[in-house]
């Protein structure tokens, strides 16, 4: 009898093995939603718990570590590799300057612009440093042509995610899925197997986005607002000056203990900028400072400091900082070091030289008490330092500078290097001169080898949090198909879909993976849904791999939250957007993506 269901049409209870894998299931989910522990962290627990749990998961202690040796988890730490040696020379960032040129003040012709740049850029690049690229490019395009940065972000991550499926390396869940689909039903992906469907599903996104998600975005940044304004700073930012019989001359700035509850950004003696590092106060400067109202009040009431409250301070901060110290925007990257933890304990301002004026989350400011606020993927700080500040921290992979005066260095003279590399790489593949693994591990060695990449800069280039998320979820995708898990969940879909045609039930499925790749990541979603998915298509007579497509499609398109894509939460502190937003723009994009992609792939493969 097959697994959970008998002939009156009732479902039995699942086994007890599947039961056991159900409930690692739920903790994994749980792990990776609200974090309790770093996500590769919870991916190690869940591995020592897969080989403790061997009698009814299955899975011994050799297997439980098995993800680690899966050519998915080698192609795509490699290709880590291969998009750092892109993102390093500066190549994205050429084409889109190119093409934003174009644009001009064309809020249209911006958008087009933009969306052609990252969709066609994460065809063959991780998504993910395209869309780090392309954030300080929107925000300058905006600065220049008076248009909202909320306007160009948010379809700038979407169209990351829909190129992401025009070739099998577009993004890990491509080859994740690969992987699982040749070890299930001996049927891999070759280079180009989908770019058919994902150069329709890519138009069809653009010409939404065109049309009527460009409507949708909300301008939550008004256009041209100087970062003071943007964040809140006016009330915060005051002049003091600093009279002869003022308790703080003779005294350095670092060291007055009336000062200590205000954030001091420069000195002005004689209307020019003190240089030191730690000036000495004299009577006659002007203090600039961030302070709260209480901090304000205290130094008023100080013998010969006068707070001038009316004096035009941002302009001319603003004037004087464009020769010297930056005001930057800096967001954090999901899934790093940073998650979770506080300024003071990574020692922010220590490591980079800077100082925190403000963070933003969506579209919440915080300006007290900055350094012990937990921190969150996506968020965005506000901070002054000098431009070798600024350059370390543009340079360091965690953290994206998405506003700033000076402009990066890049290694342009190995543009035609690192595309000929990556170029090979994939014609090699596609012409299975070699396999997509080896291909990979060999252009890492070119990319190195050649100075794209230095050697200091490998392992960096590498989102070590995601290959251990591969290593913990691929074994844990293994014990539901074992365990008689998937095939039980394969029976509740065919007792729920009852008489409904394969094609309906194959929509079905890509609308309710989308759902869980909200939820959980887009890798978890594939490892666990592929084998559910093969089960329903045998169940019902219909081509498994149409299922693997829908799956493969469905759990790379995350457009109804910040929190199911990575992408989408690089933009959400720069856009100032609302949770709400994405669904606003996302769900009837999702809704035309069911019908479009559960069609294609009828038309093209067969249902």
């Amino acid at each position: 009898m097959e697994w959970g269901v008998v002939a009156a049409g009732q479902v039995q209870p699942p086994p007890t093995d599947a039961l056991v894998v159900f409930g690692l299931v739920a903790l994994a989910f749980l792990a990776f939603v609200t974090e309790p522990l770093p996500i590769d962290v919870s991916a190690i627990l869940l591995i020592v718990l897969l080989a403790v749990l061997e009698p009814w998961t299955g899975i011994s202690s050799a297997e439980s570590v098995s993800g680690f040796a899966s050519e998915a988890t080698i192609t795509v730490l490699a290709m880590f590799v291969l998009s750092e040696g892109i993102r390093r020379t500066g190549t994205v960032q050429l084409l889109s300057r190119r093409i934003v040129a174009f644009a001009g003040g064309d809020e249209r012709k911006q958008l087009a612009s933009m969306i052609g740049v990252s969709g066609l850029a994460s065809g063959f690049i991780n998504n993910t440093p395209v869309v780090a690229v392309l954030i300080p490019v929107a925000t300058d395009i905006a600065d220049r042509t008076r248009t909202s940065p909320s306007k160009l972000l948010l379809p700038v991550s979407f169209a990351s995610m829909f190129g992401g499926m025009l070739t099998l390396i577009g993004t890990s869940t491509n080859l994740l899925a690969s992987d699982v689909s040749a070890r299930l039903i001996g049927e891999p992906f070759s280079m180009f197997e989908f770019t058919r469907l994902g150069a329709v599903v890519l138009v069809t996104a653009a010409a939404y986005l065109l049309v009527v998600g460009r409507h949708l975005v909300p301008p939550r940044i008004p256009p041209n607002e100087d970062l003071t304004e943007e964040y809140g700073m006016g009330p915060y930012l005051t002049e003091v000056a600093v009279g002869p019989a003022a308790p703080l001359v003779d005294q350095r700035v670092g060291s007055a203990a009336a000062l200590a509850a205000v954030e001091v950004l420069e000195v002005v003696r004689d209307d020019e900028p003190v240089a030191a590092d730690d000036p000495r106060i004299r009577a006659g400067d002007r203090l600039v400072v961030t302070a709260t109202g209480e901090a304000a009040a205290d130094l008023s009431e100080l013998r010969g400091v006068d707070v001038l409250p009316d004096a035009n301070v941002e302009d001319d901060l603003a004037t004087r900082q464009a020769d010297r110290d930056v005001l930057a925007e800096v967001v954090l990257t999901p899934r790093t070091g940073t998650a979770g933890r506080t300024l003071a304990e990574l020692a922010f301002g220590a490591e980079f030289d800077v100082s925190v004026l403000a963070l933003r989350r969506g579209e919440t400011v915080v300006h007290e008490q900055i350094e012990d606020l937990r921190l969150r993927g996506g968020d965005t700080l506000l901070v002054r330092g000098d431009e070798a500040s600024i350059r370390r921290l543009r340079e360091h992979r965690h953290y994206i500078v998405a506003q700033e005066i000076a402009r990066p260095s890049y290694r342009t003279e190995r543009i035609p290097i690192a595309l000929g590399i990556v170029g090979a790489v994939v014609a090699l593949a596609a012409l299975n001169v070699l396999s997509i693994l080896t291909g990979a591990l060999a252009g890492v060695v070119a990319m190195v080898a050649t100075g794209c990449v230095r050697p200091g800069e490998l392992y960096d280039a590498v989102d070590w949090s995601v290959i251990f998320l591969l290593a913990g979820v691929i074994p844990l995708g293994v014990a539901l198909e074992q365990s008689g898990g998937a095939a039980y969940l394969a029976s509740l879909v065919v007792a729920g879909a009852g008489d409904y045609p394969p094609i309906v039930v194959l929509g079905l499925f890509y609308f309710v993976t989308t759902l869980m790749t909200e939820i959980v990541s887009n890798n978890a979603s594939v490892v666990l849904m592929i084998p559910v998915g093969v089960d329903v298509a045998s169940r019902i007579g219909a081509d498994p791999f149409a299922f693997v497509l829908a799956v493969t499609f469905a759990a790379s398109t995350s457009v109804l939250t910040p929190i199911g894509y990575q992408t989408n939460l690089m933009v959400y502190g720069p856009g100032g957007y609302r949770f709400s937003d994405y669904f606003r723009v996302g769900a009837p994009l999702q809704a035309i993506m069911v019908v479009v992609t559960t069609l294609g792939i009828a038309f093209f493969w067969g249902v």
